[in-house]
């Protein structure tokens, strides 16, 4: 059953989630607050319907990962991702927004009043005690195996079952609808709501979360600032008339004892005083 969400706004914003789980919240003066967790995100928008062109305005949003995907699917996301999960939110002004955007639990904050569709639980056949409620007969006085029975369906006339009778049938997996929910915290890091209460359907379920406000995309960061920048060597230039050459700096350093003439002239004494004691 594919879930929609036919509410309108003039500001609005939106997110496809799955739900985690029920939790608890403490707050600041110690009360605690049953929530639902739920993973809010990250949602790109795959189609843009205008009512000129589709006939009516709607934002088609994808979320979570596919591996195996038909061709047609491949052919509508193009050059996006490929989604496990397509949901359209009616909404006006959707010239705002643009094929290609991505947004995160980011677009709610602490607070905010929402709604969340979500298909139910589903319970199979269920009679009617647990289904609408009945209470069933008594238990004595001549109701022998009549304590779950729902009883008789109608008069004679008019010959048939009138519609919308209460009787037994499947019960749930059907889409409901939660009003008046508040958030809770939202977690950025992990994209997860915490949502004060509890939201229809079994963990892993999709969830349509959509309130009055306006949506805030996802800034993509400049690719200037993702370069590194490399440090600057600077090249060390050759003191008086120096020839910078392969060698290592000591052969340099005794280079410049052999150029320097003062090493030259003790040297010359050094040799001359050596040949005098070597004649006596």
């Amino acid at each position: 059953m594919a879930l929609s969400a036919a509410i309108f706004f003039k500001t609005m914003k939106f997110i496809l989630g799955k739900k985690l789980g029920m939790s608890r919240k403490f707050q600041e003066d110690g009360t605690v607050v049953p929530v639902t967790l739920v993973e809010a995100g990250p949602c790109v928008i795959v189609q843009i319907k205008t009512e000129k062109k589709d006939g009516y305005n709607a934002v088609q949003v994808g979320f979570g990962k596919k591996k195996n995907v038909t061709k047609p699917e491949k052919g509508h996301v193009k050059d996006l991702e490929t989604f496990r999960y397509l949901r359209e939110f009616r909404a006006d002004g959707v010239d705002a927004f643009k094929r290609g955007d991505e947004f995160t639990a980011a677009v709610f904050s602490e607070g905010d009043e929402i709604k969340v569709t979500g298909i139910s639980i589903g319970k199979g056949f269920q009679g009617v005690v647990k289904r609408h409620g009945f209470h069933g007969s008594p238990a004595t006085h001549g109701h022998k195996d009549q304590l779950r029975m729902p009883g008789s369906i109608g008069s004679a006339y008019p010959e048939h079952v009138r519609k919308g009778k209460r009787m037994g049938g499947q019960m749930g997996n059907q889409q409901a609808t939660i009003t008046n929910l508040k958030v809770v915290s939202v977690d950025i890091e992990k994209n997860q709501l915490a949502i004060k209460g509890g939201i229809p359907g079994p963990t892993n379920n999709l969830v349509l979360i959509y309130g009055e406000g306006e949506m805030v995309m996802k800034q993509e960061k400049n690719e200037d600032m993702k370069k590194e920048v490399k440090p600057e060597t600077k090249q060390e230039t050759p003191k008086n008339n120096e020839k910078v050459t392969g060698k290592p700096k000591e052969s340099v350093k005794t280079a410049e004892k052999m150029e320097n003439p003062s090493t030259r002239l003790d040297s010359a004494k050094r040799a001359s005083s050596g040949s005098k004691e070597e004649k006596k």
